[in-house]
């Protein structure tokens, strides 16, 4: 099953697209809210429901960009499948 998880529009600051990406990805409490933090949570996804997860983001920020990129090749196979789409 793919379950999309939507960044809402205009997150596209690294601090604006770091909140936003927590809350469409609805990460854990634990979320710190730095690059780091991230590519942690989007590299464990336990607390999600097993299948593909695609986030739906505009872009906008090149640091933000880099871990997203370096998440789904993390986790381009297993029972949680995470990958970035980006709107026409």
């Amino acid at each position: 099953m793919t379950h999309l998880h939507v960044v809402r529009p205009g997150a596209r600051s690294k601090s604006a697209a770091l909140a936003a990406i927590g809350e469409a990805m609805e990460f854990p409490d634990y979320y710190g809210r730095n690059l780091d933090a991230l590519y942690d949570c989007l590299t464990d996804l336990s607390w999600l429901p097993p299948g593909k997860h695609v986030l739906v983001w505009e872009g906008g920020d090149d640091d933000v960009e880099s871990v997203l990129a370096d998440a789904q090749q993390a986790m381009s196979a297993g029972d949680r499948t995470f990958a970035v789409r980006y709107p026409d």
